[in-house]
């Protein structure tokens, strides 16, 4: 009983290694040029439209192209990681992004530009699980709460910060220079990982690429995420362009587990993985944070913009409270993690999430904006505790070879989680508004508070999976 009682105490003394910090701060450095400039496109999809005398129809495959690549180099990195060495995988990675960045700068047509950004992607793809891996090996499986909390600095940032910078030098310098500026901060990036990250040594096993693995999986990833897009362009699930996708993805992905569970070779993606409860539990409640995360993240600017009239720029800047209170509680609940577990986090974080996000579901278009301001202040502060605990109860009693495989799950459900929840809920907000007799203020107000009552329910949902997660403090990975 003793030994249990000192177990807390002793977590909340040990002290994370500096060598294992440098390593946490060079690859997070590596990996704000691709969050950040996957935001900053965003807001330059009208601008690329006029200067390349193209629809935005066609621009939109900017974005929509890189996501895909992205998705399908995804499962790829688990692999490599194994085969070649997380440091080597990771400096790669950089480099694909680099090159594809000085060819984004330099396109003279939507067809190149659209090219050149699928090449992004790629090296996008392989960046962020690789990240999440070389960090969580490094660290031997402990204080994983506090090493998260480290690599979710670019990804709270990158949705906030990233939309004020792209208006700005849309606006002063221009589209190509949010390419130039991935430059000098990826070459930075690679020097400090060739200087600063040690070199890991790769599998004793020479795992052969599971091709089969990788002609199922990467493909089916990729359709879903496309498929689930189309429903907003489409308004539902009645459009064949939305429902044959989606059938494809479907198909490819059970056949994926079929052959997964069957086959003699080490699949792409270990699906026993999930033979572990709380394994499954917290994939399942990364897909429903990352529906609560990313479809409110649709909703708040479009409320800012067509509610309350405020241009892009503004729009930014109204959303940095939220980004504050990220960084207010990002370091305290990744220590809090390592000491008492998941569940009660991520459970009280959704409670506040939901009680946060009440404002907006009663918003109209005079609602004071101060209140709003306070409501994503507390808003980003619960949801650290929504995707950091979670992460430290993937990798829990995991070994080495394992890590890769959980980086690849996590990233897939949180992805695949993050564009269902914003299809929906911007499939309900047009829905809501087709239906309005008036086009109204106050008729448009009601239907994003529509659309975030819809948030909320996510949000309620995704308690039923966090009361699985474990109540104890994690355990290091096995070596």
């Amino acid at each position: 009983m003793s030994d249990q009682r000192s177990k807390p105490k002793k977590a909340q003394k040990e002290k994370l290694d500096p060598a294992i910090l440098k390593v946490a701060l060079i690859l997070v450095f590596g990996a704000l040029a691709p969050l950040f400039d996957s935001t900053m496109i965003n807001v330059a999809i009208r601008t690329l439209t006029s200067d390349l005398q193209s629809s935005v129809a066609v621009i939109q495959w900017v974005i929509t192209g890189y996501v895909l690549t992205m998705g399908m180099a995804i499962p790829v990195s688990g692999w490599a990681v194994n085969r070649f060495g997380g440091k080597k995988v990771y400096m790669f990675s950089l480099a694909v992004f680099l090159a594809g960045s000085v060819l984004c700068s330099l396109a003279w047509n939507p067809g190149s530009l659209i090219g050149f950004r699928l090449l992004q992607g790629v090296g996008a793809g392989i960046l962020i699980p690789t990240l999440q891996t070389v960090l969580v090996q490094t660290a031997g499986g402990r204080n994983i709460g506090r090493i998260m909390s480290i690599i979710s600095i670019p990804t709270l940032l990158g949705p906030i910060l990233g939309p004020v910078l792209g208006g700005v030098i849309i606006n002063s310098l221009g589209w190509r220079f949010i390419f130039y500026v991935n430059i000098p901060i990826t070459l930075i990036a690679i020097l400090l990982a060739w200087r600063g990250i040690p070199a890991d040594e790769p599998s004793t096993r020479k795992q052969t690429l599971d091709l089969t693995g990788l002609l199922l999986l990467s493909p089916a990833f990729a359709i879903l995420i496309y498929g689930i897009a189309q429903i907003s362009t489409y308004g539902g699930l009645h459009s064949s362009k939305v429902v044959i996708p989606l059938v494809i993805g479907l198909v490819l992905m059970a056949a994926f587990i079929v052959y997964a569970l069957r086959t003699r070779i080490e699949p792409l993606l270990d699906l026993r993985l999930f033979k572990s409860r709380i394994f499954s539990a917290s994939n399942v409640t990364v897909f429903l944070s990352g529906m609560v995360m990313n479809g409110a993240l649709l909703l708040l600017p479009l409320y800012y913009q067509q509610v309350r009239g405020e241009s892009v720029l503004s729009t930014g800047m109204m959303m940095i409270p939220q980004g504050i209170g990220m960084l207010l509680t990002r370091s305290w609940i990744g220590s809090l993690s390592d000491r008492i577990g998941s569940r009660i986090i991520v459970i009280l974080s959704l409670l506040v999430t939901i009680f946060a996000t009440l404002p907006f579901a009663f918003a109209g278009p005079d609602t004071n904006l101060i209140l709003l301001a306070a409501a994503l202040v507390v808003r980003g502060a619960a949801l650290n505790g929504l995707l950091i605990p979670v992460m430290v109860s993937a990798y829990v009693g995991l070994r080495k070879d394992q890590i890769p495989h959980a980086s690849i799950s996590m990233r897939i459900c949180q992805t695949i989680g993050g564009a269902f929840g914003a299809a929906i809920l911007a499939t309900v907000s047009q829905h809501q508004l087709a239906g309005q007799s008036a086009s109204s203020l106050q008729s448009i107000a009601g239907a994003y508070d529509a659309a975030f009552w819809w948030s909320i329910g996510f949000a309620v949902i995704a308690l039923i999976p966090a009361l699985t997660l474990p109540s104890h403090r994690s355990s290091p990975a096995a070596g």
